[in-house]
Protein backbone atom coordinates (compact mmCIF):
# COMPACT_ATOMS: atom_id res chain seq x y z
CA UNK A 1 0.00 0.00 0.00
CA UNK A 2 2.47 2.26 0.44
CA UNK A 3 4.73 1.53 -2.63
CA UNK A 4 1.34 2.72 -4.36
CA UNK A 5 0.86 5.94 -2.01
CA UNK A 6 4.23 6.75 -2.85
CA UNK A 7 3.75 5.50 -6.87
CA UNK A 8 0.20 7.53 -6.93
CA UNK A 9 2.00 10.96 -5.01
CA UNK A 10 5.05 10.73 -8.08
CA UNK A 11 2.55 11.02 -10.83
CA UNK A 12 0.28 13.74 -9.16
CA UNK A 13 3.93 15.46 -8.65
CA UNK A 14 4.49 15.19 -12.51
CA UNK A 15 2.66 17.97 -14.70
CA UNK A 16 1.18 16.75 -17.73
CA UNK A 17 2.38 19.01 -20.89
CA UNK A 18 0.36 17.12 -23.62
CA UNK A 19 -0.35 13.96 -25.11
CA UNK A 20 3.39 13.21 -26.20
CA UNK A 21 4.11 12.67 -23.05
CA UNK A 22 6.36 9.41 -22.04
CA UNK A 23 6.30 9.05 -25.91
CA UNK A 24 9.60 11.48 -26.25
CA UNK A 25 11.76 7.95 -27.36
CA UNK A 26 9.90 7.20 -30.08
CA UNK A 27 8.85 10.31 -31.72
CA UNK A 28 11.09 13.20 -33.23
CA UNK A 29 9.69 15.84 -30.81
CA UNK A 30 11.20 19.17 -33.22
CA UNK A 31 8.66 18.19 -36.02
CA UNK A 32 5.83 19.09 -33.96
CA UNK A 33 6.98 22.68 -33.56
CA UNK A 34 5.99 24.70 -36.29
CA UNK A 35 7.90 28.13 -35.05
CA UNK A 36 11.39 25.53 -35.68
CA UNK A 37 9.31 24.40 -39.19
CA UNK A 38 8.63 28.21 -40.38
CA UNK A 39 12.29 29.20 -39.41
CA UNK A 40 13.32 26.55 -41.55
CA UNK A 41 11.26 27.64 -44.10
CA UNK A 42 12.93 30.79 -44.06
CA UNK A 43 16.06 29.69 -45.40
CA UNK A 44 14.80 29.10 -48.37
CA UNK A 45 12.56 31.86 -48.66
CA UNK A 46 12.32 33.58 -52.15
CA UNK A 47 13.54 37.15 -50.54
CA UNK A 48 13.73 38.02 -54.61
CA UNK A 49 14.37 41.43 -54.37
CA UNK A 50 16.96 41.37 -51.27
CA UNK A 51 19.59 43.60 -51.70
CA UNK A 52 23.17 42.61 -52.96
CA UNK A 53 25.78 44.93 -52.71
CA UNK A 54 26.09 47.07 -56.07
CA UNK A 55 27.41 50.08 -57.88
CA UNK A 56 25.21 53.01 -57.29
CA UNK A 57 23.13 53.33 -60.47
CA UNK A 58 22.06 49.54 -59.91
CA UNK A 59 22.02 50.32 -55.91
CA UNK A 60 19.19 53.07 -57.34
CA UNK A 61 17.41 51.04 -59.66
CA UNK A 62 16.84 47.97 -56.88
CA UNK A 63 15.28 50.80 -55.05
CA UNK A 64 12.83 51.78 -57.42
CA UNK A 65 12.04 47.92 -58.45
CA UNK A 66 11.28 46.82 -54.48
CA UNK A 67 9.74 50.48 -53.61
CA UNK A 68 6.82 49.77 -55.89
CA UNK A 69 7.09 45.87 -54.45
CA UNK A 70 6.40 47.30 -50.93
CA UNK A 71 3.79 49.64 -51.93
CA UNK A 72 2.02 46.64 -53.68
CA UNK A 73 2.54 44.29 -50.59
CA UNK A 74 0.85 46.43 -47.79
CA UNK A 75 -1.86 47.32 -50.37
CA UNK A 76 -1.42 49.74 -52.04
CA UNK A 77 -1.24 53.65 -51.18
CA UNK A 78 -4.30 55.61 -52.52
CA UNK A 79 -3.16 58.12 -55.03
CA UNK A 80 -5.72 60.22 -54.63
CA UNK A 81 -5.31 63.72 -51.57
CA UNK A 82 -8.52 64.35 -51.10
CA UNK A 83 -9.22 67.98 -49.62
CA UNK A 84 -7.49 67.95 -45.61
CA UNK A 85 -10.54 68.56 -43.44
CA UNK A 86 -9.34 69.89 -40.47
CA UNK A 87 -10.86 71.07 -36.61
CA UNK A 88 -8.97 72.63 -34.34
CA UNK A 89 -10.51 71.22 -31.07
CA UNK A 90 -8.04 73.25 -28.58
CA UNK A 91 -4.85 75.15 -27.94
CA UNK A 92 -2.85 75.18 -24.93
CA UNK A 93 0.35 76.61 -23.97
CA UNK A 94 2.53 74.88 -21.57
CA UNK A 95 6.29 76.09 -19.83
CA UNK A 96 8.37 75.56 -23.83
CA UNK A 97 5.52 74.66 -25.79
CA UNK A 98 2.43 75.06 -27.21
CA UNK A 99 -0.15 72.51 -27.69
CA UNK A 100 -2.63 72.18 -30.58
CA UNK A 101 -5.58 69.37 -30.60
CA UNK A 102 -7.18 68.78 -33.86
CA UNK A 103 -8.58 66.14 -35.96
CA UNK A 104 -7.93 65.42 -39.40
CA UNK A 105 -9.74 63.22 -41.75
CA UNK A 106 -7.46 61.25 -44.06
CA UNK A 107 -10.10 59.50 -46.11
CA UNK A 108 -13.51 60.25 -46.52
CA UNK A 109 -15.43 59.13 -43.44
CA UNK A 110 -11.80 58.45 -41.25
CA UNK A 111 -10.61 60.50 -38.76
CA UNK A 112 -7.28 60.83 -36.87
CA UNK A 113 -6.83 62.86 -33.76
CA UNK A 114 -3.21 64.51 -33.60
CA UNK A 115 -1.47 66.74 -31.46
CA UNK A 116 1.05 69.85 -33.17
CA UNK A 117 3.13 70.74 -30.61
CA UNK A 118 5.71 73.69 -31.07
CA UNK A 119 8.56 75.48 -28.92
CA UNK A 120 7.92 78.66 -27.74
CA UNK A 121 9.70 81.48 -29.01
CA UNK A 122 11.54 79.41 -31.96
CA UNK A 123 12.13 80.91 -35.67
CA UNK A 124 9.73 79.76 -38.07
CA UNK A 125 9.37 77.60 -40.43
CA UNK A 126 10.27 74.67 -37.81
CA UNK A 127 11.91 71.05 -38.53
CA UNK A 128 8.76 68.95 -37.86
CA UNK A 129 8.78 65.81 -36.90
CA UNK A 130 5.63 63.38 -36.90
CA UNK A 131 5.86 61.25 -33.70
CA UNK A 132 3.96 57.21 -34.07
CA UNK A 133 3.68 55.52 -30.62
CA UNK A 134 3.57 52.14 -30.39
CA UNK A 135 0.87 49.80 -28.36
CA UNK A 136 -0.35 51.21 -25.69
CA UNK A 137 -3.19 54.02 -24.95
CA UNK A 138 -2.23 55.57 -28.03
CA UNK A 139 -1.00 59.29 -29.05
CA UNK A 140 -1.51 59.85 -24.87
CA UNK A 141 1.47 57.78 -24.38
CA UNK A 142 3.98 60.48 -26.27
CA UNK A 143 2.40 63.56 -25.29
CA UNK A 144 2.58 64.22 -21.34
CA UNK A 145 -1.37 63.09 -21.09
CA UNK A 146 -1.60 60.77 -17.98
CA UNK A 147 -4.13 57.72 -17.63
CA UNK A 148 -6.47 60.07 -15.66
CA UNK A 149 -6.32 62.70 -18.59
CA UNK A 150 -4.23 65.60 -16.51
CA UNK A 151 -1.29 66.85 -17.86
CA UNK A 152 2.18 64.99 -16.40
CA UNK A 153 5.60 65.58 -16.55
CA UNK A 154 7.68 62.45 -15.42
CA UNK A 155 7.78 61.04 -19.18
CA UNK A 156 6.82 57.76 -17.37
CA UNK A 157 5.67 54.31 -19.46
CA UNK A 158 8.23 52.78 -22.07
CA UNK A 159 7.68 55.38 -24.64
CA UNK A 160 8.71 58.57 -22.19
CA UNK A 161 6.36 61.12 -24.28
CA UNK A 162 9.11 61.34 -26.89
CA UNK A 163 7.27 63.73 -28.94
CA UNK A 164 7.33 66.11 -25.81
CA UNK A 165 11.36 65.12 -26.20
CA UNK A 166 11.40 66.32 -29.84
CA UNK A 167 10.36 69.57 -28.49
CA UNK A 168 12.48 70.06 -26.03
CA UNK A 169 15.04 69.89 -28.93
CA UNK A 170 13.71 72.58 -30.59
CA UNK A 171 11.98 71.11 -32.92
CA UNK A 172 7.97 70.63 -34.04
CA UNK A 173 6.17 67.64 -33.38
CA UNK A 174 2.93 66.20 -34.58
CA UNK A 175 1.91 63.24 -32.84
CA UNK A 176 -0.29 61.36 -34.25
CA UNK A 177 -3.21 58.40 -33.12
CA UNK A 178 -3.00 55.29 -35.37
CA UNK A 179 -5.57 53.31 -36.21
CA UNK A 180 -6.71 50.58 -33.33
CA UNK A 181 -5.82 52.86 -29.99
CA UNK A 182 -6.95 55.92 -28.12
CA UNK A 183 -9.78 57.45 -29.82
CA UNK A 184 -9.84 55.04 -33.00
CA UNK A 185 -11.14 52.04 -31.56
CA UNK A 186 -14.68 50.63 -31.75
CA UNK A 187 -17.19 51.14 -29.20
CA UNK A 188 -16.39 47.24 -27.57
CA UNK A 189 -12.69 47.35 -27.07
CA UNK A 190 -13.03 51.07 -25.79
CA UNK A 191 -15.37 49.85 -23.16
CA UNK A 192 -12.21 47.31 -22.20
CA UNK A 193 -10.19 50.25 -20.64
CA UNK A 194 -7.49 52.49 -22.29
CA UNK A 195 -4.69 50.08 -23.03
CA UNK A 196 -6.73 47.96 -24.73
CA UNK A 197 -6.48 48.03 -28.76
CA UNK A 198 -8.59 47.24 -31.36
CA UNK A 199 -5.43 45.69 -33.90
CA UNK A 200 -7.87 42.68 -34.26
CA UNK A 201 -9.84 42.71 -35.39
CA UNK A 202 -9.03 46.23 -37.37
CA UNK A 203 -5.64 44.51 -38.59
CA UNK A 204 -7.57 41.43 -39.55
CA UNK A 205 -10.09 43.49 -41.55
CA UNK A 206 -7.35 44.99 -43.64
CA UNK A 207 -6.21 41.04 -44.52
CA UNK A 208 -9.61 40.14 -45.63
CA UNK A 209 -9.84 43.68 -48.22
CA UNK A 210 -6.42 42.66 -49.34
CA UNK A 211 -5.08 45.47 -47.39
CA UNK A 212 -2.46 45.71 -44.36
CA UNK A 213 -2.87 47.90 -41.39
CA UNK A 214 0.89 49.11 -42.17
CA UNK A 215 -0.18 50.26 -45.04
CA UNK A 216 -3.13 52.15 -43.63
CA UNK A 217 -0.88 53.30 -40.99
CA UNK A 218 1.36 54.70 -43.61
CA UNK A 219 -1.06 56.54 -45.39
CA UNK A 220 -2.03 58.30 -42.45
CA UNK A 221 1.51 59.54 -42.06
CA UNK A 222 1.67 60.82 -45.80
CA UNK A 223 -2.44 62.95 -44.70
CA UNK A 224 -0.14 64.32 -42.24
CA UNK A 225 2.48 65.15 -44.00
CA UNK A 226 0.34 67.02 -46.91
CA UNK A 227 -1.61 69.00 -43.64
CA UNK A 228 2.30 70.10 -42.67
CA UNK A 229 2.67 71.48 -46.02
CA UNK A 230 -0.56 73.53 -45.65
CA UNK A 231 1.58 75.63 -42.87
CA UNK A 232 3.47 78.71 -42.58
CA UNK A 233 5.11 77.68 -39.56
CA UNK A 234 6.18 74.37 -40.46
CA UNK A 235 9.13 73.36 -42.78
CA UNK A 236 7.74 70.64 -45.03
CA UNK A 237 11.24 70.66 -46.76
CA UNK A 238 12.45 69.32 -43.38
CA UNK A 239 9.82 66.53 -42.26
CA UNK A 240 11.38 63.86 -40.06
CA UNK A 241 9.62 60.40 -39.24
CA UNK A 242 9.71 58.70 -35.56
CA UNK A 243 8.12 56.06 -33.59
CA UNK A 244 8.86 53.19 -31.15
CA UNK A 245 7.50 49.14 -31.71
CA UNK A 246 4.41 49.35 -33.77
CA UNK A 247 5.30 53.08 -34.14
CA UNK A 248 8.82 52.23 -35.15
CA UNK A 249 7.18 49.51 -37.97
CA UNK A 250 5.42 52.33 -39.56
CA UNK A 251 7.91 54.91 -39.05
CA UNK A 252 10.06 52.20 -41.42
CA UNK A 253 7.68 51.36 -44.20
CA UNK A 254 6.30 55.01 -44.59
CA UNK A 255 9.76 55.93 -45.11
CA UNK A 256 10.68 54.01 -47.34
CA UNK A 257 7.75 54.44 -49.52
CA UNK A 258 7.20 58.32 -49.37
CA UNK A 259 10.64 60.77 -50.14
CA UNK A 260 8.93 63.53 -48.67
CA UNK A 261 10.15 62.39 -45.43
CA UNK A 262 14.01 63.43 -44.56
CA UNK A 263 15.16 61.31 -41.49
CA UNK A 264 13.57 58.97 -40.12
CA UNK A 265 14.42 57.67 -36.21
CA UNK A 266 13.40 54.22 -36.21
CA UNK A 267 13.53 52.84 -31.75
CA UNK A 268 12.40 49.25 -30.61
CA UNK A 269 11.70 47.24 -34.37
CA UNK A 270 14.32 47.41 -36.83
CA UNK A 271 15.25 43.32 -37.15
CA UNK A 272 14.82 40.67 -38.98
CA UNK A 273 11.44 39.26 -39.67
CA UNK A 274 13.11 36.28 -39.16
CA UNK A 275 14.32 36.21 -35.46
CA UNK A 276 11.17 38.77 -34.36
CA UNK A 277 7.64 38.69 -36.67
CA UNK A 278 8.21 35.22 -37.60
CA UNK A 279 9.68 33.52 -34.46
CA UNK A 280 7.85 35.65 -31.55
CA UNK A 281 4.65 36.53 -30.68
CA UNK A 282 3.71 39.94 -32.27
CA UNK A 283 0.45 41.58 -33.15
CA UNK A 284 -1.27 40.79 -36.38
CA UNK A 285 -0.73 44.42 -37.19
CA UNK A 286 2.70 43.69 -37.78
CA UNK A 287 2.27 41.42 -40.94
CA UNK A 288 2.46 41.75 -44.44
CA UNK A 289 1.28 38.57 -46.60
CA UNK A 290 4.26 37.65 -48.93
CA UNK A 291 6.92 39.83 -48.02
CA UNK A 292 9.26 37.29 -47.64
CA UNK A 293 8.71 36.07 -51.56
CA UNK A 294 10.67 39.62 -52.37
CA UNK A 295 12.63 41.01 -48.83
CA UNK A 296 13.96 40.82 -45.32
CA UNK A 297 13.30 44.00 -42.94
CA UNK A 298 16.26 45.42 -43.50
CA UNK A 299 15.52 45.65 -47.56
CA UNK A 300 12.90 47.57 -46.70
CA UNK A 301 15.37 50.04 -44.40
CA UNK A 302 17.68 50.18 -47.30
CA UNK A 303 15.08 52.11 -49.29
CA UNK A 304 15.32 54.89 -46.84
CA UNK A 305 18.95 55.39 -47.94
CA UNK A 306 20.85 57.50 -48.88
CA UNK A 307 18.39 59.75 -46.52
CA UNK A 308 18.54 59.40 -42.60
CA UNK A 309 18.08 56.75 -40.46
CA UNK A 310 18.72 56.07 -36.81
CA UNK A 311 18.28 53.09 -35.00
CA UNK A 312 18.30 52.36 -31.68
CA UNK A 313 18.02 48.67 -29.65
CA UNK A 314 17.92 47.54 -26.36
CA UNK A 315 20.58 44.88 -25.35
CA UNK A 316 17.58 43.13 -23.43
CA UNK A 317 15.05 43.59 -25.62
CA UNK A 318 12.66 40.80 -25.61
CA UNK A 319 10.93 40.45 -28.66
CA UNK A 320 13.27 42.55 -31.03
CA UNK A 321 16.78 40.76 -30.67
CA UNK A 322 19.69 43.08 -30.42
CA UNK A 323 22.07 40.96 -32.68
CA UNK A 324 19.27 40.56 -35.02
CA UNK A 325 19.08 44.36 -34.80
CA UNK A 326 22.81 44.64 -35.73
CA UNK A 327 22.49 42.34 -38.52
CA UNK A 328 19.78 44.18 -40.23
CA UNK A 329 21.71 47.56 -39.26
CA UNK A 330 24.78 46.34 -40.85
CA UNK A 331 23.23 44.89 -44.13
CA UNK A 332 21.37 48.58 -44.31
CA UNK A 333 24.92 50.06 -44.18
CA UNK A 334 26.07 48.09 -47.15
CA UNK A 335 23.15 50.31 -49.56
CA UNK A 336 24.35 53.36 -47.47
CA UNK A 337 28.03 52.91 -48.55
CA UNK A 338 26.96 51.52 -51.95
CA UNK A 339 25.12 55.47 -52.27
CA UNK A 340 28.12 56.99 -50.85
CA UNK A 341 26.47 57.91 -47.68
CA UNK A 342 28.35 55.62 -45.05
CA UNK A 343 27.37 58.40 -42.18
CA UNK A 344 23.93 58.88 -42.74
CA UNK A 345 22.85 55.60 -40.91
CA UNK A 346 23.24 55.28 -36.99
CA UNK A 347 22.70 52.33 -34.61
CA UNK A 348 22.87 53.04 -30.49
CA UNK A 349 23.15 49.88 -28.33
CA UNK A 350 21.78 51.05 -25.41
CA UNK A 351 21.16 48.87 -21.73
CA UNK A 352 17.78 48.49 -21.25
CA UNK A 353 14.72 46.65 -22.49
CA UNK A 354 12.51 47.20 -25.04
CA UNK A 355 12.02 51.01 -24.60
CA UNK A 356 12.22 54.22 -26.11
CA UNK A 357 15.77 56.12 -25.42
CA UNK A 358 16.93 58.63 -27.43
CA UNK A 359 19.84 59.63 -26.34
CA UNK A 360 21.87 59.78 -29.78
CA UNK A 361 18.80 59.59 -31.88
CA UNK A 362 16.85 62.50 -30.76
CA UNK A 363 20.36 64.97 -31.79
CA UNK A 364 21.05 63.37 -34.70
CA UNK A 365 17.67 63.87 -35.89
CA UNK A 366 18.09 67.65 -34.74
CA UNK A 367 20.86 68.10 -36.30
CA UNK A 368 20.34 66.23 -40.20
CA UNK A 369 17.07 68.81 -40.01
CA UNK A 370 18.68 71.69 -39.40
CA UNK A 371 21.38 70.75 -41.89
CA UNK A 372 18.58 70.40 -44.71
Amino acid sequence: MAALTAASASAADTKYTGALDGFEAKVNTTTFDPTAWTRERWKTAPLQLTYKPAPARETQAWQRKLRLKIAELVGGIPAARPPLKTQLLETRTFPGYRREKLVIETRPGVAMLAYVLTPLGATAPLPTVICVPGHGRGVDDIVGVADDGRDRTDKAGYQHDFALQAVEQGMAAIAIEPMGFGCRRDEKTRRRGLGTSSCQPNAGAALLLGETMIGWRAYDVIRTIDYIETRKDLDAKRIGCMGISGGGTVTLFTTALEPRIKAAFVSGYLNTFRDSILSISHCIDNYVPGILNWAEMYDVAGLIAPRALFVESGDRDNIFPVEASREAVARVKAVYTALGAPDRVGHEVFGGEHSFHGVQGLPFLKRVLSDS
